[in-house]
């Protein structure tokens, strides 16, 4: 069955998040740990949590997903950059664990001129001084479009960062459908072909997540220029292929489309409508 939902807004706490994602039908959702543009994260209202917890239990509904700012730059040039990523990228792990069980995203980010091998270096220092045994989050790489020059643009990126952390096993990939394309991944007309070279590179085992979205560019353009289900060059036929997909199937699908609650909710009724038996 398709596991999908959007990207709520946490300023009003988990029992909000957990209510509204009922509202538009979802039965999975992603959230901001604090501002997406940086800054310090509200405190854990423990009663909140509980509330959700009962309530996403009661529905029988599975993993959510936690994403982190966009300013968390583990790569950076500049060492206060990295710091807050350090320092912000470990205060969120250990917050993840008051929801214990589920995904927190982050992007690799963007070298800044120092070159892809430093760039790769500096993420796994941060993943292997931050990563524990004991957490129960799984960590999200999440595929990128190639802006500039972030990390993560190919899959062979991806896999050099999961190869040099010590605890791979706390980690995995968050496939992003608008960035994998904006790649030059051409999910449209070789799905197959790219599901198989993510299997032959990655390991379709570490594939937990996708970020569903339409892109307002063609391939290959590197752009990450989200549009919505069926409006932009990815179009509809083809997201029909991928919810259809079985390396896709059992994943949650989280909509980061430029839209608001009625928009969410017929994308996840037009996308509902078109799973079909395989």
């Amino acid at each position: 069955m398709l596991r999908i939902g959007s990207h709520l807004s946490s300023s009003k706490g988990y029992e909000a998040m957990g209510r509204q994602a009922l509202k538009l039908g979802a039965d999975t959702f992603a959230f901001f740990t604090r501002n997406p543009r940086g800054g310090s994260a509200k405190a854990i209202d423990l009663k909140d949590v509980e509330r959700f917890q009962l309530i996403w239990k009661a529905q029988g509904y599975g993993k959510i997903t936690a994403h982190a700012p966009y300013t968390l730059n583990a790569c950076s040039d500049k060492e206060e950059v990295r710091r807050f990523a350090w320092e912000a990228f470990a205060d969120d792990l250990a917050r993840m664990e008051y929801t214990p069980g589920n995904y927190y995203n982050f992007h690799p980010g963007s070298h800044v001129g120092q070159g892809v091998e430093t760039g790769i270096q500096w993420i796994v220092k941060m993943l292997n001084a931050c990563l524990k045994p004991e957490q129960t989050t799984i960590v999200l790489l999440e595929t990128m479009a190639g802006k500039g020059s972030e990390i993560g643009r190919t899959f062979e990126e991806l896999k050099r960062i999961l190869d040099e952390t010590a605890l791979s096993d706390k980690m995995g990939i968050c496939l992003d459908t608008c960035h994998v394309w904006d790649a030059g991944y051409d999910i449209v007309e070789d799905l197959d072909g790219v599901v198989a070279e993510f299997d032959r590179v990655i390991g379709l085992q570490h594939l937990k997540a996708v970020h569903i979205n339409d892109s307002m560019n063609p391939k290959g353009s590197h752009k990450d220029r989200h549009a919505r289900i069926g409006e932009g060059f990815i179009g509809l036929p083809a997201f029909e292929r991928i919810i259809r997909h079985p390396a896709f199937r059992d994943l949650p699908f989280i909509l980061e489309t430029p839209n608001d609650d009625a928009g969410w909710t017929a994308e996840i009724s037009m996308l509902r409508a078109l799973e079909k038996p395989l």
